[in-house]
């Protein structure tokens, strides 16, 4: 059984899985060297059973950054057990999936939406709004690390049931559809601080046309368009109009 110090430090090195990443192997570094305390009483790093170990983690592999914890904590598990075959079976069923789940999450909904918020701080001029970004980004990828890894380490191959009550994809659709709104108060916000010409000057029809693109946007998320679209398609629009100014 490993000591609390020995799994604080696998989980540690799992947070720079991303730090060797190279095109041939994607991640299979950054998990050797996570999973490398486990040889450390498998003899000398030159010893034929360290090197078997090792060399088992090189393999392929790929997965968003966030979710490798639960799959090391599970696979840690399992190579204490000596179920090597079964530790490589789970890393190859869950990378494809947990990928998924995390790119959609954090970086399709999570990141815009944080981002979002924090502009709508900034267009204010509150010099909160990184720590705002940050504030809200930073907890939910750390406690799904964290709480992710402990589950895999403690029940092996069923840590998988933690990631499946997270519901990440239903979790998903709300944050995307909170983005929308968010991103619409932005839009009025923006209006709002001008300046514009007098025929462009704020005023009730700025505050409908905001309304518009709130409504507009939120239609558009239930309709399956991403919210970095959406973002993208508001900072073209906003372009043209200066333009034609």
């Amino acid at each position: 059984m490993l000591k609390r110090k020995e799994l604080a430090k696998i989980f540690l090195r799992s947070l720079l899985i991303q730090a060797s990443w190279n095109v041939s192997r994607m991640q299979s570094l950054g998990f050797a060297y996570a999973t490398a305390p486990l040889a450390k009483g498998k003899g000398d790093a030159g010893s034929p059973e360290v090197q078997a170990h090792l060399g088992g983690h090189l393999q392929r592999f790929n997965t968003h950054p966030y979710m490798a914890a639960p799959i090391i904590g599970a696979v840690t598990r399992l190579e204490l057990a000596n179920s090597h075959a079964e530790a490589a079976e789970l890393k190859n069923a869950l990378m494809g999936p947990y990928a998924a789940l995390g790119d959609s999450f954090f970086w399709g909904a999570l990141k815009p939406f944080s981002a979002v918020t924090a502009l709508c701080l900034a267009v204010q001029d509150l010099v909160l709004a990184p720590v705002v970004f940050l504030a809200l980004y930073n907890p939910p990828h750390l406690w799904v690390r964290i709480r992710g890894f402990l589950e895999g380490w403690r029940h092996g191959k069923d840590g998988i049931d933690f990631v499946r009550r997270l519901e990440l994809p239903e979790k998903t659709r709300w944050v995307r559809r909170a983005n929308a709104v968010v991103l619409g108060a932005l839009a009025v916000l923006a209006s709002s601080r001008g300046p514009f010409p007098e025929p462009l000057g704020p005023g009730l029809w700025v505050q409908a046309a905001g309304l518009l693109v709130v409504l507009a946007s939120y239609g558009a998320v239930k309709k399956g368009l991403s919210a970095l679209a959406i973002l993208y398609g508001a900072v073209a629009l906003c372009a043209v109009v200066v333009w034609m100014r």
